[in-house]
């Protein structure tokens, strides 16, 4: 038997980055995503967020790639939520994500960090958030 874990860090945001994601539909879509992800045996250990973006911490399996996942996440997360008429308009994800993997000692911290959304984006935007994320990573922006 093979033993696998590999923990991705993943961030998506809304098209336009528009706040619609407010708490009860967040909390609806989250829902709906860990129910969708558990069907998929796709292993999310910690989900979060804000009004205009989604964390995930994803532990990947054996036969899944990271661009497999959030394709299967955001689509299938975008076609319920266009079904179930869950916002004004249409709920469309922007084309680019972030995924970074972690370290069995950052675990906590990231699960922390995902649980405190709404703490976190009192003192900093998701634009700011984002170009931390990719300059601390080394990714270079455009």
């Amino acid at each position: 038997m093979s033993y696998i874990k590999i923990m991705v860090h993943c961030v998506w945001r809304t098209k336009g980055n528009k706040p619609v994601l407010v708490t009860e539909k967040r909390n609806r879509l989250f829902e709906h995503i860990l129910e969708n992800a558990k069907k998929k045996e796709i292993f999310i250990d910690t989900l979060g967020g804000h009004t205009d973006h989604i964390h995930c911490l994803i532990n990947l399996g054996s036969g899944q790639n990271i661009a497999e996942v959030m394709k299967l996440i955001k689509g299938e997360a975008t076609y319920w939520a266009n079904k179930e008429n869950f916002i004004p308009g249409k709920l469309e994800w922007a084309e680019d994500y972030f995924a970074a993997s972690v370290s069995e000692t950052a675990l906590d911290k990231v699960r922390e960090y995902i649980k405190n959304q709404e703490e976190h984006h009192r003192k900093m935007t998701f634009a700011e958030e984002y170009e931390k994320f990719i300059k601390s990573y080394g990714f270079r922006l455009g």
